[in-house]
């Protein structure tokens, strides 16, 4: 990866915490320029401090306008943005005696359309120079519907579909499209969990596979294999089989999400 990102331009969402920041230290340790993103200035300015190549940009994603100025500048300070990491998300939990279209609204907000208008911010200038990749945030859960994570699901299914759409609709103009789909990774976003995370890894061992996966160029980076696994394997079943299953998932909680309350 190091030959691949020496002298560009980086710029990462959600880089305040977890994989996102562990992200910008290892892409700046190669010399590249990284622009860091997130909402908490201070969390953004630290990391800058400690480690020469990384830049803070304090941005909600969330803000559309926000997201385009940010962008310009990072273009005028930095260059355009080579490699564009939408890292930014938000984890939640939700039993249907919840349910909560405002909580619904809030993570489609942060997860997806977050997302979209990065990508939408940092576009114009990729193809006017026939270059960039695009690196979306998605997830094995959003391979197929869980239960208490529908919200969660929803927001990384609708990334996953806009990301394999996108890759063929700028395939012609030279920008590259990725998505990475990975289990549990540890961090202040999972650490509010309390049940068991099966196959969780280390936010710095996340960063280092998905830095390998887009050296490649390859449009789906997805670990630890044994969660991808049985998730891409849920996927393929008919729905009365699903459901017979996931039920007793519910009931028994070996995925680790314990019981739903209807």
């Amino acid at each position: 990866m190091t030959d691949s990102v020496a002298r560009q331009t980086v710029w990462i969402t959600g880089a305040g915490t977890g994989i996102g920041r562990e992200l910008a230290i290892q892409l700046a340790r190669t010399g590249a320029r990284v622009a860091v993103s997130g909402r908490q200035q201070d969390r953004l300015e630290a990391l800058a401090a400690t480690h020469p190549g990384i830049h803070p940009f304090p941005l909600d994603v969330t803000r559309e306008a926000d997201c385009r100025d940010v962008c310009a500048r990072i273009e005028r300070e930095l260059g355009v943005p080579d490699l564009v990491i939408m890292s930014a998300g938000i984890w939640v939990l939700m039993d249907a005696v919840e349910y909560s279209a405002s909580e619904a609204a809030r993570v489609m907000a942060v997860n997806y359309q977050g997302a979209v208008n990065t990508a939408a911010a940092a576009l114009p200038a990729m193809r006017k120079a026939a270059r960039g990749h695009l690196c979306f945030m998605g997830s094995v859960a959003g391979y197929r519907g869980i239960p208490r994570a529908s919200l969660y699901c929803a927001s990384k299914a609708a990334l996953i579909a806009h990301a394999e759409a996108l890759r063929t609709d700028l395939a012609h103009a030279g920008i590259v499209v990725s998505i990475v789909n990975c289990g549990f990774v540890r961090s202040p976003m999972s650490d509010v969990n309390d049940f068991p995370m099966p196959n969780i890894i280390e936010a710095d061992d996340a960063a280092r596979r998905i830095l390998e996966g887009l050296a490649t160029r390859r449009f789906e980076i997805a670990f630890p294999w044994p969660i991808v696994l049985q998730t891409k394997l849920m996927r393929l079943l008919p729905y009365w089989l699903y459901f017979a299953l996931i039920g007793r998932f519910v009931q028994d909680g070996p995925f680790g999400l314990g019981k739903s309350r209807y």
